[in-house]
């Protein structure tokens, strides 16, 4: 399992908020809510796209765990030790030869094009994937709460006076959460990572 970028994951057990954090503390909190709670139904969420996450909960905690982390990388062409991964680029000829007449190779030229591009990721399309996320987790755990459809709209429009009123009677984990999802300090902004 590949985790994002921010590599945070939230658990609920219901509307009670279990963990916020990286993915083998969330994983071993929940297992010790199930062992608690045998009938409990716990849904994790990946902060950064908002989806619900499945994974597999049997077995002992460290088999648990083993599952879930990153493959050990093959050796192979590129500098893996630096964290390079080769894949291959299909480019136009003119891209090529643009690339070509760069003073460093190709391949750092590429690098320093993206990093430039999420360092100038714009603050909008930050706010609009929090928001993305925020209702996809809305969607999962509120949408049968009372004033659902019109804190959606409140959401996705931005009337966050609005939106807090919409939500102001709801669980207050689910509500917390939901307020922090969508906060312009939330760690789960895009720009971070």
């Amino acid at each position: 399992m590949e985790t994002t970028s921010t590599e945070l994951f939230t658990a609920f057990s219901g509307f009670a908020h279990v963990l916020t954090g990286d993915l083998p503390a969330v994983l071993t909190r929940v297992r010790e809510h199930l062992l608690r709670e045998k009938s409990a139904q716990v849904l994790i969420f990946d902060d950064q796209t908002g989806k619900q996450v499945d994974f597999d909960l049997r077995g002992t905690l460290e088999e648990v765990l083993a599952r879930v982390a990153p493959p050990t990388p093959k050796r192979g062409p590129g500098r893996p030790s630096l964290g390079v991964v080769c894949r291959e680029v299909s480019l136009l000829p003119k891209h090529w030869e643009w690339l070509e007449s760069q003073p460093a190779r190709a391949s750092g030229t590429l690098r320093r094009l993206v990093d430039a591009a999420v360092k100038n990721e714009s603050a909008a399309s930050g706010s609009r994937r929090r928001l993305e996320a925020a209702g996809r987790i809305m969607w999962s755990l509120a949408g049968n709460l009372e004033g659902f459809e019109e804190a959606s709209r409140a959401l996705y429009s931005r009337k966050w006076p609005d939106f807090s009123a919409r939500i102001a009677s709801w669980p207050e984990d689910l509500r917390k959460h939901l307020e922090w999802m969508v906060s312009p300090a939330s760690p789960v902004s895009p720009a971070q990572g």
